[in-house]
């Protein structure tokens, strides 16, 4: 009877402790893998900030790692290690390469390791789903659009793009130059140089490209290292006023070129959240359940799924006016 115990509230607060332990251990079981194309570059480390937040959040365990440069063959010899070693639930790759990485994704399939891709995708048949951070004709067009508007949609320019191999990279430089042909006939791409997302040979890059064209209009930075790679080189060039840059990178390398009209406008969008959304939907695969379109995620918001890729939301342009909005 209620109140003749001695410690009546003690048996039931103890059941509840029971039951909130259970289901911690139960949802700590998954381990899941986030293999970036390169680690220690801005971008990544945000997109590690965002997983690692998430594998909090989400109580699973979450690894971390990926090639010290931008390279199939090394990003291979990560996976294969992460496949023999960890005893993974869920892989989770941003692919150097559509296709030299399918062996391994399909050996990890094989042994009971469920693969999806992030930022950028390998052939379908590598795994369950792709995660995109935006629309791929959405982003390309819309980087052409943005430098033709910084350059009165004429003169010359040059796009540095990444990893030439990434098929992410690839994607959007179609649709930047499907837009250049369509809309911009008074602009002329001079040239495409790939840097293979490496921050001093983008800088190189920059150089070299300001060298050979002096009388170059624009670049377009189609990776997130280009566009300060790019700022740095016009600065120490005296061509502030007279290259224009624009391109996808992280507000906290660009904010000072931002704020010293050096660089007028960049594009990403938050690679955090792109880390977070990663590892909810992993956990959810984990589980046996595939997202599904307009699915509100927790701390991301509502994604689109169209067929087997899930689109995180829009770009986001930084100016100088809203850079200090963000910190990544």
């Amino acid at each position: 009877m209620k109140g003749t115990s001695k410690e009546p509230y003690h048996v039931v607060y103890s059941s509840e402790i029971i039951t909130e332990q259970t289901e911690n251990q139960n949802s700590n079981t998954y381990k899941i893998a986030i293999v970036p194309k390169v680690m220690n570059i801005p971008y990544f480390n945000a997109v590690e900030q965002g997983a690692m937040e998430a594998a909090n959040d989400l109580q699973v365990e979450v690894i971390y790692q990926g090639p010290n440069i931008a390279n199939s063959k090394q990003q291979i010899e990560v996976v294969d290690q992460l496949v023999r070693n960890e005893n993974l639930d869920v892989l989770a790759i941003s692919a150097n390469d559509p296709e030299a990485l399918l062996p391994s994704l399909k050996k990890a399939e094989k042994m009971g390791v469920k693969v999806i891709t992030w930022d950028a995708d390998t052939l379908p048949e590598g795994r369950s789903f792709f995660i995109n951070m935006v629309q791929d004709e959405t982003l390309g067009r819309h980087l052409m659009d943005t430098l033709a508007w910084n350059i009165d949609e004429k003169g010359k320019f040059a796009i540095m793009t990444g990893a030439d191999t990434a098929a992410n990279l690839n994607e959007w430089l179609y649709w930047i130059k499907q837009q250049h042909q369509e809309f911009y006939p008074d602009m002329q791409l001079v040239e495409t140089v790939a840097a293979n997302d490496d921050p001093q040979q983008a800088y190189i890059v920059a150089k070299e490209l300001l060298a050979k064209y002096p009388d170059l209009d624009g670049i377009i930075g189609n990776s997130s290292v280009a566009p300060p790679a790019a700022a740095q080189a016009i600065k120490e060039e005296g061509k502030v006023g007279e290259v224009a840059i624009v391109g996808l990178s992280s507000p906290n390398p660009m904010n000072e070129y931002l704020k010293k009209d050096i660089v007028h406008v960049v594009t990403l969008w938050s690679p955090k959240k792109l880390g977070y959304l990663t590892v909810a939907l992993s956990k959810q695969l984990a589980e046996g359940d595939f997202p599904y379109n307009n699915q509100e995620i927790g701390g991301v918001g509502k994604i689109r799924v169209d067929n087997d890729t899930v689109i995180m939301g829009e770009p986001i342009d930084f100016t100088k006016e809203n850079v200090d909005q963000y910190d990544f």
